[in-house]
This record gives structure tokens, C-alpha cells and sequence, in this order.
């Protein structure tokens, strides 16, 4: 779809389906056809609207009310926030080292988390729609973090994440001089029994599978890019520990203390498919400041570019 056919007015959505549903005699049965074929409109969210009265045709315009008020769900608190892409349907935001995605329920936990920073950026800009991320990050690993702001958003998102087609590229620094022929690790991840927090490559674990792009291998370490094909919580870290090189500044799994005081491990690139006009979005996050001086410090150590 043409972004110059749509526009948002208020809490809907104006778009011109033209004569597929105003030529038709039955123009509301029309309107639903054209939704589920031209926007792939997810299903159970076309019958919330309709039943709510959130479709309406209006001379030639098909309006849809997927912008109406929505409780934030997360208590919004302050923190800076480094918008990285906007739009009426998505927000792409910076996730710094250190900092948890959601809350975690527990009572204890007081910690500002990404959640909340968001929550506070849409009640300081006026926007009254929840809070939904579509994906996420460890703690300490940096990176772009995407989310839907409307449920129509969410719902072509999460579908695209199943299907695969949302792409995220991760730059590491791993411990050891990483072979050249090492492209793809294929190994399934499960619990670890011993260890709550830990994850490890087990028969019996879930299919995961990233593939591995080396960009320099220098004296002691290598710097490497790395693209998910599937999401397992630790998956970039558990699979390159267990080929031999663990992320530097990554205790949890085996890789050596550094001054970076965390995994050195970057979400660098993130693309996905526009939900409403299947546009492809690429979303460029720049390396944070303690992974350049890591990488600084790795290169003057010595090595060859791969």
C-alpha cells in the first residue's frame, strides 16, 4: 500500500480502498474482504472493531478506529530516551547496558526499565496507547528495541516475529581468534538444571540457530557479527560459548573479566516490514561508547581483518 494512502485523523484511521469496496452493493462485506486481503488484517482484531462500531464507511474513505485511548499498562518514569525511529504504528527506541526491558513483578525491584521510560515518553507527548514490545534484550546488551503502538501493530509484529521476517543484527567481541569458516551455529538451547539463570546447548532444548559473520580477528579476540534465525533467551551468548569463545566481560558464560564490566554484545541493525504498508524499515543503532573502547583496545592488541 502507498503511504500517501492513508492518513490518521484523530483516534482513526482514513484509508481509500476505492471501487473494491465502494463499487460493491454490500460495502461493509466488501470492506472486511478488502482488510483481510489488502492489509492482511488480523482476524479476531477486525471482529473487536466491528463490534465496537470501529469501522465506518464515509463516502470513499474506509475509517478504522485503531488509534482510540488505550491505558498505558506500565507506570510511566523518567529516563532518557534515545528514539531511534517513530511513526503512528511503531516506536524503535535505544536500550542502554544495564537496564532491564519490562518490570519483573517482584516487589523488591525498584529499577527504571525500558517499559517505563517508553511509558513516560507517550504521557509526556500526549499519546494515550500502551505500552508493547515486541521483542527483547538482556540486561546488559545494548541495542534497538521495537515497539507496536496500536493493537492492530502488535498483532502484524508478533506475526512477522513467528514468521522470522523480522531481522536483528548483533555485532560481538568474543573471547579467541574465531576460525574464518565458522558461519553457522546449529545447536538447540534448554535450561540448565545446575544454574537458574543459565542457559546451555542441550539435546533435548529448543531449535536455535545464528548465523556467524567474522569481521576482524585480532590478537586475543574477534569481532563478529551475528543474525538470529531463532530467539532463545541467551542465544547469541550460550552458542558462542559453547564453540570456544564466549563473549568478552561475559561471566555467566565463561568469558574473561574487561573493563567493559558487561557482554560485549550490541543490537547494531534492525529491519522489519512497515504493519501498515509493508514498507521495510532498517533501524541503524550506533555502537555505544564502552563497546568502541573495547574494540579500541582489542585492535591495538594487534590482528587481521578476515
Amino acid at each position: 500500500m502507498s503511504m500517501r494512502s492513508w492518513k490518521r485523523r484523530g483516534q482513526w484511521l482514513e484509508l481509500m480502498p476505492g471501487k473494491a469496496v465502494t463499487g460493491k452493493a454490500d460495502k461493509q462485506a466488501a470492506a472486511d474482504q478488502w482488510l483481510l486481503a489488502e492489509l492482511q488484517f488480523p482476524e479476531k482484531l477486525l471482529r473487536q472493531l466491528k463490534a465496537t462500531q470501529g469501522i465506518q464507511l464515509a463516502g470513499d474513505r474506509l475509517r478504522l478506529a485503531l488509534f482510540a485511548a488505550q491505558p498505558l499498562g506500565v507506570e510511566p518514569r523518567w529516563a532518557d530516551l534515545n528514539v531511534l525511529y517513530e511513526d503512528d504504528f511503531c516506536l524503535v527506541v535505544h536500550k542502554p547496558a544495564g537496564m532491564k526491558l519490562h518490570p519483573d513483578g517482584s516487589r523488591g525491584d525498584q529499577a527504571i526499565t525500558l517499559d517505563h521510560a517508553v511509558a513516560s515518553y507517550y504521557e509526556m507527548n500526549g499519546m494515550e496507547t500502551s505500552v508493547r514490545h515486541v521483542h527483547r534484550l538482556d540486561e546488559d546488551t545494548t541495542g534497538p528495541v521495537l515497539y507496536a503502538k496500536t493493537a492492530f501493530s502488535l498483532a502484524k509484529l508478533d506475526e512477522a516475529m513467528r514468521r522470522k521476517a523480522i531481522d536483528r543484527q548483533y555485532v560481538a567481541i568474543a573471547d579467541g581468534r574465531i576460525s574464518s569458516e565458522l558461519r553457522t551455529i546449529d545447536a538447540p538451547i534448554g535450561k540448565d538444571r545446575h544454574h537458574k539463570q543459565r542457559r546451555r546447548v542441550s539435546d533435548g532444548g529448543q531449535d536455535a540457530v545464528t548465523q556467524v559473520s567474522i569481521v576482524h580477528v585480532w590478537e586475543r579476540a574477534t569481532l563478529v557479527r551475528l543474525k538470529l534465525e531463532t530467539g532463545r533467551t541467551h542465544q547469541i551468548r550460550v552458542h558462542l560459548s559453547h564453540v570456544g569463545h564466549p563473549l568478552v566481560g561475559d561471566k555467566l558464560y565463561g568469558g574473561r573479566s574487561d573493563l567493559i564490566g558487561r557482554q560485549a554484545l550490541h543490537g547494531e541493525k534492525l529491519s522489519f516490514d512497515h504493519p501498515l504498508t509493508g514498507a521495510l524499515i532498517e533501524v541503524e543503532d550506533p555502537w555505544p561508547a564502552d563497546f568502541e573502547q573495547l574494540a579500541a583496545r582489542e585492535s591495538n592488541m594487534g590482528g587481521e581483518r578476515t
